[in-house]
């Protein structure tokens, strides 16, 4: 399962880990959110980085990273944002974003 991230845990979680990470910002009543999250998750099992915020529970961060609409993946490098993508994506893209950063 995917590493579910807070205001109260992001930095532990994402701005202090050691490999680049790919966030996915979402909600429950969202549609492409919901398939892409069965992307992620398969990707959580062969051993890749992802994180989940749920953008309605934590509207701070989604302020904060300028989320505008979902599903948004972001991939963060030493904390920072390295890349983004908007809207549903395959395991492919999702791969090559984090291979890239």
């Amino acid at each position: 399962m995917a590493k579910i991230i807070t205001s109260a845990n992001f930095e532990s979680e994402i701005g202090q880990a050691k490999t680049p990470v790919l966030v996915d910002f979402w909600a429950t009543w969202c549609g492409p959110c919901q398939r892409q999250g069965i992307i992620l998750e398969d990707m959580v099992k062969d051993g890749f980085p992802i994180a989940k915020i749920d953008v309605d529970a934590e509207p701070e961060l989604a302020r904060r990273f300028r989320v505008m609409s979902i599903p948004t993946l972001i991939v963060f490098k030493d904390g920072q944002e390295v890349k983004r993508l908007v809207g549903l994506h395959n395991r492919t893209q999702l791969e090559e974003a984090l291979a890239q950063a």
